[in-house]
Order: C-alpha cells, then sequence, then structure tokens
C-alpha cells in the first residue's frame, strides 16, 4: 500500500511506549504515509497510551477532543496499554475510530490498510495471554540518544499495577537480534542508546524459556561498534545483581548511572505491595555501588498513599531514603487501578495526605539532587550534547546523569565532551 495520507503520533507514558511510537512511525513512512506534527492538521492520528495511572486515562481522553477539534473527518487510532485494558471504553469515546489491543499494535499497516470509516469504533483486541511474541523497537528523534527496546511484558504481580495485564508475560529479544539492531542504530550516527524493557532485569526470556540473562546482554554490548554509551534504565533491585553492578564499574561503554525502583521504605507495605525484595537488600545494593562507583548517579521510584501507609510508614520511608546515598526522586502518587489486588487492602489513605507526601518526598529529592551535584564540583565527567538549540543555549547529560546547560556550539552537537563542573 502507498499512500499520500498525512499522519500523527503521539506517546503517552514510559521510555518503552516512546521507542514503539517511533518504531511504529518508520513503519508508517516505509508505507508513503507523510509525517505530521500532533499539533498540526493530519488524516490519521494515533495515540499510544499508558494505563499506570488514572491521569494517563484522562489525558487520552483530552487528546482525543483536541484531535476532533483540529480535525471532526481526522481517523483516530488508539494503541498501547490502556487501548489493551480496556478496548470497549475506549471504544465509547466520541471520535475514537480504531483500538488496537497488544498483539495488534505492530500490524497497524495492515489496519490502516483495511479500515473503513464508520459511526463506531472498530475495535481490535485479544485476551493478554495469547499475546506472546517479542516486537522489536527503538527510538530516533534528535539521532543523540536512543531508546531500545530489549524486553517487554512481566511475570511479576505487585498489588499495585496492571502493566502485566496491558503487556503480557515477559518475553525477550535475542542477543543477536539486540546487536542486529544496536548496528542499525549506530549506522544512524547515534552516540548513546538506553536499554529499556517492562522489566529490564528479566531479559532473557524467549518463547517461555530462559536462554540468556541480562548480565550476558551486557557483556556481549560492550564491544559494539559505533555506540560510545549504553545506560540502563529501570532496574528491579532484586535482579540488578552484585555482577551487573560490577560489570557497569568495569565498563568503557556503560554508564555510572541506575534507575532503581523502591517504591516504599517499610517492610510491612512492601510485602503488601507483593514486592520481591525488602528494605534491607535495597540498601545492600545501594552500598555495593556507590563502593564500587562513588559517583555513581542512582534515581529512585517511590509511591505515596499506598492503602496501610499510616504516618509510622510513611516516616519510615522518609528516614530510609534519607539514609541512602542517592541522587534524585522520582515520586508517584498511588491511584486505585481496576483488577489489581491492593483494592482488596483496607486503610485507604486520603487524597490530601498523598498529595502532602508527595510534597514532602519532592522536596527530599531536591534536596538529594542538590547535594549529590555539590558533590561533583570541581570533577570532570563526560557529556553527551545534545542537537536541540533552546533560546541559544544546548543541553546534554554527563555519564553520571546530571544535566549541563552551555551556550550553543554547533561543533559540540551529538560530541562527547569533557565537562568540568
Amino acid at each position: 500500500m502507498r499512500t499520500e495520507k498525512t499522519i500523527a503520533l503521539h506517546t503517552l507514558g514510559c521510555k518503552l511506549n516512546f521507542s514503539e511510537t517511533s518504531t511504529l512511525g518508520r513503519m508508517l513512512e516505509k508505507e508513503g504515509f507523510i509525517r505530521r506534527d500532533f499539533e498540526e492538521k493530519a488524516d490519521i492520528y494515533v495515540i499510544n497510551t499508558c494505563s499506570v495511572t488514572e491521569n494517563a486515562d484522562k489525558e487520552c481522553r483530552q487528546l482525543v477532543r483536541r484531535v476532533q477539534a483540529q480535525n471532526q473527518e481526522a481517523v483516530v487510532v488508539i494503541t498501547g496499554c490502556y487501548a489493551q485494558l480496556k478496548p470497549q471504553e475506549i471504544a465509547s469515546i466520541p471520535g475514537v475510530d480504531l483500538v488496537l489491543g497488544a498483539a495488534e499494535k505492530f500490524n497497524i499497516v495492515d489496519h490502516l490498510r483495511e479500515y473503513t470509516k464508520s459511526d463506531t469504533a472498530s475495535v481490535h483486541s485479544c485476551e493478554i495471554d495469547a499475546v506472546q511474541g517479542f516486537n522489536a523497537a527503538y527510538s530516533v528523534t534528535d539521532r543523540t540518544r536512543t531508546f531500545l527496546k530489549v524486553q517487554d511484558g512481566c511475570d511479576y504481580t505487585c498489588s499495585f499495577c496492571t502493566i502485566p495485564m496491558a503487556r503480557g508475560k515477559s518475553r525477550s529479544n535475542s542477543i543477536e537480534g539486540v546487536l542486529q539492531q544496536v548496528e542499525e542504530i549506530a549506522q544512524q550516527g547515534v552516540k548513546e542508546i538506553v536499554l529499556t524493557g517492562v522489566n529490564l532485569g528479566d531479559y532473557g526470556i524467549i518463547d517461555e524459556q530462559r536462554s540468556s540473562s541480562f548480565y550476558e546482554l551486557c557483556r556481549a554490548l560492550e564491544d559494539s561498534k559505533g555506540i560510545e554509551r549504553f545506560r540502563i534504565s529501570s532496574i528491579e533491585p532484586n535482579l540488578l545483581s552484585p555482577e551487573i553492578i560490577e560489570w557497569v564499574a568495569s565498563s568503557k561503554t556503560f554508564m555510572p548511572h541506575f534507575h532503581i525502583p523502591l517504591q516504599s521504605g517499610s517492610n510491612r507495605i512492601l510485602g503488601q505491595m507483593r514486592r520481591r525484595y525488602r528494605r534491607e537488600l535495597y540498601a545492600e545494593r545501594i552500598a555495593l555501588i556507590k563502593k564500587m562507583m562513588p559517583d555513581c548517579g542512582i534515581g529512585v521510584d517511590v509511591i505515596v498513599g499506598f492503602p496501610g501507609e499510616g504516618e509510622t510508614e510513611f516516616n519510615e520511608t522518609v528516614d530510609f531514603l534519607h539514609s541512602l546515598d542517592i541522587s534524585y526522586l522520582h515520586v508517584f502518587t498511588y491511584s486505585e487501578r481496576p483488577n489489581t489486588k491492593a483494592l482488596e487492602i483496607a486503610d485507604s489513605v486520603s487524597m490530601h495526605v498523598r498529595n502532602e507526601r508527595n510534597k514532602i518526598l519532592r522536596n527530599l529529592s531536591y534536596m538529594k539532587s542538590q547535594y549529590f551535584r555539590t558533590q561533583q564540583e570541581g570533577k570532570k565527567r563526560n557529556v553527551l550534547f545534545e542537537h536541540e538549540n533552546k533560546n541559544g543555549m544546548m543541553e546534554g547529560y554527563t555519564d553520571n546523569y546530571i544535566r549541563i546547560s552551555t551556550p550553543f556550539r554547533a561543533e559540540w552537537v551529538n560530541q562527547v565532551v569533557n565537562w568540568a563542573l
């Protein structure tokens, strides 16, 4: 199918979604679709949704209304996690034409080829257990940094999370497949690859059988030609093994930067969340990282307001975070998600208290990030500068994930510069 129709894509949610949207865009362009910015008028709009929080659902609805205001005749396609979890609910949103579940997302070209606009939305979805194949994906935007999907799905059963219901079982690309994509990315001039997945540390399951491990993948990537930097996105503390930490510490290409979800500093709450570790293991991992890489940047995910989180449990979390040598926090306010076990837990926390606790931890995050930056003053770190000229300024990130802003210099674009902090 060749076409001159225009298409605009928008991503809600995580880096994994971002990589998949980028890949869908390339697939559609290959078929002759002409890309437009999402703010522009287009024939087709594709929204790749998230459903981690209630706000993501609301944002999807708002985007559909915005598209309708731009072009009432446009075809609106909804895919992603929200589309898998609640296909009929999405189909009932005025303006939605096509709903593609997890198994159909990467068949979007076929669906658009066969689609005829009608008064009711067309839904293509299946039970999540039927979703088994791995679809490779990566993002290329400014050709400086790429998010490369190497793993999808999750076999964990955290009581607050809908992702296993939206993404299916844990499955991965092969090491050979990843290396092939890395070579393809390198040919486009990209200098840094961020490895992403739903449960990245569980990498290595193919056709429901474990064939390799994330540690083996890291070792295989070390000598990739053309890629100067690899970065590990979020990885569970119980899957961040000492051998991975030691590998990163000795690697020439893997950056000294980890993002490790904690979610709570209370062992009682961790148990109710069905997390697969306790705070003691988390503290051990942080201590080992800092012992081997004193300048390593460490980000932490935390959820506030989980059912049963009283003042005692919240204070445990605050004190625990104070004690850790970390660099920044990503703070999430708990929101009830349908069909999750957390709904069965008594002692719901009021929204007012949830929001107050969020503010407290965001303030702590600011303090942690400022302290980390102060510790780095006077040191030299390698910075990869990005393409964008923002009012005469350019930005980049150090190897240990400190954002640098400096007057724009064209010769520094997509270059690694040794920078005095």
